[in-house]
């Protein structure tokens, strides 16, 4: 049991999503024992997987995937909507609102705790800002000048930067030919998204760089929870949770510094901001846990793979955005690449 949440807590960390960038429970961190649940009447026992024993979820996890992948992949044309309403900070503000009160909400249930000491919160306040409150800002500012299809090939370039990095800052990663060769090929595909061979033309720089900081944003945070957050003892929800709070605080501290109070609330942006908080922050990230500890890392790492496609359709079909034949051949390389990267060496 302790090896299989070691492994879901493993790719939970290496998992890109966008917009899912909440603070997985450390490898060395204890679950802790469920607390006592109120009996005011007999109920039924729920159903039970026959091999495992543990409860049986309503929903089949093909459903939960689906789900996620639609929710993340929809994140992108959320933030373009969005933008066409509110100030970029404005729309991670709201994002992060709603997502922190599915999150309470699911404390609250729970019957969990946010976590103690001022050692934890004070980590927890870098990686809010590391994995929140700045890669939702720039995505939302790359988004002013750039399709949301781009934004979303960025996000899957994640992958890419997190080994790159965790070869130098992390010791337990080494390099393998495989593993450098998916780095190169990956980081190909993006010359290939932004047509390098034709002089980047028609490509707006500075959007596309603030796309590509957002991803590069999430694997720095990640090393930086896995150095600082190990051993803490709290729960996934517990941190999670605590990090979203101060996410939103940090935001809303900037915002009101940065921007003024919007004269009127557009209804279509405002629900598009709430679908982005409510369901791809909030929701997604607790249907992420339980659908990694059902059906394994390996599957559960395969919902990164379909974040950009379905960014890029809903994007051509919804926003009626352009695509030449470079994007979606640049993102099929892409992912390609960071399939690669997430091979281990045998041992």
């Amino acid at each position: 049991m302790r090896t299989k949440s070691r492994l879901c807590y493993k790719i939970v960390q290496r998992m890109v999503a966008g917009m899912t960038t909440t603070v997985p429970a450390p490898e060395s961190a204890p679950r802790p024992a469920p607390g006592p649940a109120p009996t005011p009447a007999p109920a039924p026992a729920p159903a039970s997987d026959s091999a495992t024993g543990r409860p049986r979820p309503a929903l089949d996890w093909r459903l939960r995937f689906a789900f996620l992948s639609l929710v993340w992949g929809f994140s992108f044309v959320f933030i373009k909507v969005g933008t066409d309403g509110y100030a970029p900070f404005q729309v991670t503000l709201g994002r992060l609102a709603f997502g922190t009160a599915v999150l309470m909400a699911a404390l609250a249930v729970k019957r969990e705790r946010l976590p103690r000491g001022a050692r934890v919160w004070g980590h927890l306040a870098v990686a809010a800002f590391l994995l929140n409150a700045l890669p939702f800002s720039l995505f939302a500012y790359a988004e002013l000048t750039i399709p949301s299809t781009l934004a979303g090939i960025c996000n899957a370039t994640s992958p890419l930067w997190g080994m790159a990095l965790s070869l130098v800052a992390l010791s337990e990663d080494r390099p393998t030919r495989v593993r450098v060769a998916g780095l190169g090929l990956g980081f190909l595909g993006v010359l290939t998204v932004l047509g390098a061979w034709q002089g980047f033309g028609g490509l707006d720089a500075r959007g596309t760089a603030l796309a590509l900081l957002a991803s590069l944003s999430y694997p720095i945070g990640w090393i930086y929870v896995r150095r600082t957050l190990a051993g803490t003892g709290h729960s996934n929800l517990s941190l999670t949770g605590g990090q979203l709070l101060l996410g939103t605080a940090q935001l809303a501290v900037v915002t009101s510094l940065f921007t003024t109070l919007p004269t009127s609330f557009p209804v279509v942006p405002l629900l598009a901001i709430a679908a982005l908080g409510t369901l791809g922050t909030g929701l997604a990230m607790l249907v992420q846990y339980g659908l990694v500890a059902e059906v394994g890392p390996t599957t559960g790492q395969m919902v990164t793979y379909f974040v950009p496609v379905i960014a890029t359709a809903a994007g051509v079909v919804l926003l009626g955005e352009s695509l030449t034949w470079s994007t979606p051949v640049g993102a099929v390389i892409v992912l390609a690449g960071a399939a690669l990267t997430q091979v281990k060496a045998r041992s």
